[in-house]
């Protein structure tokens, strides 16, 4: 380290994505330190990732207990199943604390130190962060901005953490309304609403675009609707926008029609949560300071090595990492592009392919992805003068997915016919979460469908339902 540094990197943002650069700058020999105003982990540990999949392993034991029917097709049958609201709860706070402790002690043994405080860009190279002991100024060869995101909530909403909320708060469930209307029906959307319809919640989904589950490719969502919402105790209301939600007993919403802004319904129910997404947390990061201006919607530009942009052009020893570059919002990509930036930053630069990044619902059953959906791979393909193929194949045909009761299911493989390169993979089933990861490495390291084709799959195993995609797609050379 140069004497003229107090660090050889400086990551401001203790998130998955910060976390993650820091334990990996270490490995490389940098003298580090991370700075975070809130708590270890950001969003994927205290208000994302971790808590929701509490909530959902335990919300989803209860549904499949109250499953009569799928418990007597196996031969089992159980009493009254019953479940404590509190004890759910503190199941996924638990969780969050130790993952918590687990991340602070990670960074602590190797010998990150942890700053805590709000920091700011005073300078290329060097930041002034807020501490509970007053303002101090360090400087360091190399700074990771890496703030997270926040929810995002639409002009006309109305939240009071209490009976209109985000699901900042509804990861608590401090309670369960009897009605509640969730607006948005993308992965946070699905997600609670699987939780609370499993707890026995009432749900009604509004979503602006015409169709639900708009970003899922159209097959997988056909099939989501049927299983996801259709036998549950879920309304839907596609084509129409939350134009004014007020908070309250109950909690009043007007939905108007998206092109003329004219009610066309209210509906009064016991409780709203807003999962329209999330907006990156830029504001008060000094930008200004290194004559770097966000865009229009907060995020920070980047190239393709993440390095900050001031007019187009890199900041020296600048960098963004995670939601706040608005590539990919997911926890694991932001990890990704923490270990990728301290790669670069040592001389050895490496670029993310954004295809090869998988993402779930870890609803019941799961539903993931990665690469393009159908429409999306036939746009490029016309684009560039090539031809797609896809190929399907479902879990009704899989003998593990039989022998666990879990029928319901479907995964598509989007192709090159010429080459046999996967664009895209979807998958809609029983530990789709997992299940998705095999294409997603098919894509980072560029196997075609038929070389795929050839890997051995155990048998019987819910992996079988991609073995047989590769097999049916095999491209057959002239």
């Amino acid at each position: 380290m140069s004497d003229a540094f107090d660090y050889d990197l400086l990551i401001i943002g203790a998130g998955v994505g910060g976390h993650g650069a820091a334990l990996h700058a270490v490995k490389r020999g940098l003298k580090t330190a991370i700075v975070e105003a809130d708590v270890m982990g950001g969003t994927c540990v205290n208000r994302g990732c971790i808590p929701s999949k509490a909530l959902l392993a335990a919300s989803g034991r209860v549904r499949e207990l109250r499953n009569e029917h799928h418990l007597k097709s196996l031969g089992i049958s159980v009493g009254n199943v019953t479940y404590d609201r509190e004890a759910i709860a503190d199941h996924a706070k638990n969780l969050v604390s130790k993952i918590q402790g687990d991340m602070t002690n990670s960074l602590t043994r190797l010998g990150v130190d942890i700053i805590k405080g709000w920091a700011r860009l005073a300078g290329e190279q060097k930041a002034a962060i807020a501490t509970p002991d007053g303002e101090k100024i360090v400087t360091a060869k190399d700074i990771i901005l890496s703030p997270g995101s926040v929810p995002f909530v639409p002009p006309g909403i109305e939240t009071d953490g209490k009976t209109v909320f985000t699901s900042d708060e509804a990861l608590k469930l401090d309670w369960l309304p009897d009605w509640i209307a969730i607006i948005g029906s993308g992965y946070i959307g699905l997600e609670f609403s699987d939780v609370y319809t499993a707890l026995g919640c009432e749900v009604t989904i509004i979503e602006a675009l015409d169709q639900l589950m708009p970003t899922f490719d159209p097959d997988i969502a056909k099939i989501a609707q049927r299983v996801l919402i259709a036998p549950r105790d879920i309304e839907t209301r596609a084509g129409v926008i939350a134009q004014k939600v007020i908070p309250g007993t109950p909690v009043v919403i007007e939905l108007a029609n998206r092109e003329t802004r004219e009610v066309v319904e209210t509906l009064e129910v016991d409780a709203c949560l807003v999962a329209t997404g999330r907006i990156p947390a830029t504001k008060d990061l000094g930008l200004e300071k290194v004559g770097v201006e966000a865009d229009r919607r907060g995020f920070i530009p980047v190239d393709d090595h993440l390095q900050v942009l001031r007019d187009g052009q890199p900041v020296p020893h600048l960098w963004a990492i995670g939601d706040a570059t608005g590539k990919m919002m997911l926890a694991h990509a932001a990890s990704a592009q923490g270990i990728l930036t301290v790669e670069t930053i040592c001389g050895e630069p490496r670029q993310i392919n954004y295809l090869s990044i998988p993402a779930a619902a870890f609803t019941h059953p799961e539903v993931s992805f990665v690469g393009l959906t159908e429409p999306a791979a036939k746009t490029l393909a016309e684009a560039e003068g090539f031809a797609i193929d896809t190929v399907k194949t479902y879990f009704k045909g899989n003998s593990k997915a039989l022998a666990e009761g879990e029928g319901d299911g479907l995964a598509k493989v989007i192709y090159r016919k010429d080459t046999g390169e996967i664009l895209g993979a979807h998958i809609i089933g029983m530990h789709a979460a997992d299940l998705i990861q095999e294409a997603a490495n098919a894509i980072a390291n560029g196997q075609t469908v038929t070389e795929l084709s050839f890997c051995v799959h155990t048998h019987p195993t819910l992996s079988e339902v991609l073995d047989e995609a590769f097999k049916r797609a095999v491209v057959v050379s002239a």
